[in-house]
């Protein structure tokens, strides 16, 4: 190369580099919504979950009462544990699952009853400082006193069993022992645990992510003496306004949330909306049925009344951002612990988050 040749090259790579230096920054990556999981969280689990391309947990409930497994050390551990597998664990449960009050973890709370609810809360408000500690950003838990009701199965797609409810075919039992008389006497249990539990999360920097009641029942109707609050969007709307917080809000469950209407194929998009332009929306079990309030079948994703593309749009543009996870899969013949149907579900979900994010 000549003296020449070698200045006009040198030349010309530092009009490049000018150019280069000149450009604006690349704008960063926006935060997107991702597949997540709920449940199963040993080894063996995270290991097919990283295979599934799942990268963010909400672990199995670390214990259904406070001891060391609610420790700073044993929540790192399972932080740790899950990290190792290239995953997050961005959620835990909170020992208040959606079984029936006879079996709850701490039915005090739910029943209203002190002085022993009082030591309840405590031990729940204990549980969500070691969480932050230990970095885990978000709890779900659930305010209910009859857990999840259905009334049978309904044959799906292949021969699959489709879990499904009939409120006229629920079958009369006795009113629960405790169980509000009225909808008040339930929203102030509500709001007793609220006024406890939401300072606590603030200043752990945790958020709460509660679950709907599941199923909705009709207007006006109770059951066992219980009445549903969070079984309809109007509650749901009551229950965020009821301790104004960053850190309180839902665990919006969309099947559940589609139990509630007349028509959840036309309705369920403006309701998705609402919540999420709250900011209340903190968790998503992406789940589909066929039918409406008071009578459905839970179907697999693409098989129910919803539009799933079209509601994961709308999520996208009320701008949530957070993890998307399957939701009681139905059964299938040899599928032991509908591991296959959930891993049906994982594929559709990335397919869809995938969709609606090439879209622009």
């Amino acid at each position: 190369m000549d003296r020449r040749t070698f200045l006009t090259t040198a030349a010309a790579g530092a009009a490049v580099l000018t150019a280069r230096a000149d450009e604006p920054p690349k704008p960063e990556k926006k935060p997107r919504m991702k597949v997540g999981h709920q449940g199963h969280s040993s080894d063996a689990d995270l290991k097919v979950l990283a295979a599934l391309g799942v990268q963010h947990i909400c672990s199995a409930l670390p214990s259904r009462k406070l001891d060391d497994a609610w420790s700073v050390d044993s929540l790192s551990k399972l932080r740790d544990r899950v990290e190792k597998a290239g995953a997050h664990l961005d959620m835990v449960p909170l020992p208040m699952s959606s079984s029936l009050v006879t079996g709850a973890e701490n039915p005090n709370i739910l029943l209203g009853k002190s002085p022993e609810r009082d030591r309840e809360i405590d031990d729940i408000c204990t549980t969500i400082r070691s969480a932050g500690k230990v970095g885990i950003p978000a709890v779900k838990y659930n305010f209910t006193l009859l857990g999840v009701l259905r009334t049978g199965t309904a044959p799906g797609r292949g021969g699959a069993a489709y879990k499904s409810f009939d409120f006229d075919k629920l079958k009369d039992a006795p009113p629960l022992d405790g169980a509000p008389a009225n909808d008040e006497e339930m929203w102030d249990r509500i709001t007793y645990f609220l006024k406890r539990v939401v300072p606590v999360a603030e200043e752990s920097k945790v958020r709460l992510c509660c679950h709907p009641h599941d199923p909705a029942l009709p207007p006006g109707k109770s059951y066992r003496g219980v009445h549903r609050v969070l079984g309809s969007v109007e509650g749901l709307k009551r229950f965020i306004e009821t301790a104004p917080s960053p850190y309180h809000g839902l665990n919006f469950c969309q099947g559940t949330v589609a139990e509630m209407l007349d028509d959840p194929g036309k309705e369920i998009y403006d309701v998705i909306s609402q919540f999420c332009k709250t900011g209340k929306v903190f968790n998503v079990h992406f789940r589909n049925i066929r039918g409406g309030r008071g009578k459905f079948e839970e179907t697999f994703p693409d098989d129910g009344d919803v539009d799933m593309l079209r509601a994961l749009r709308v999520y996208k543009e009320a701008g949530y951002d957070g993890m998307v996870m399957p939701d009681h899969a139905p059964g299938i013949d040899g599928d032991t612990g509908a591991a296959q149907a959930f891993d049906f579900a994982f594929g559709y979900i990335q397919g869809l988050i995938q969709t609606v994010y090439s879209e622009g």
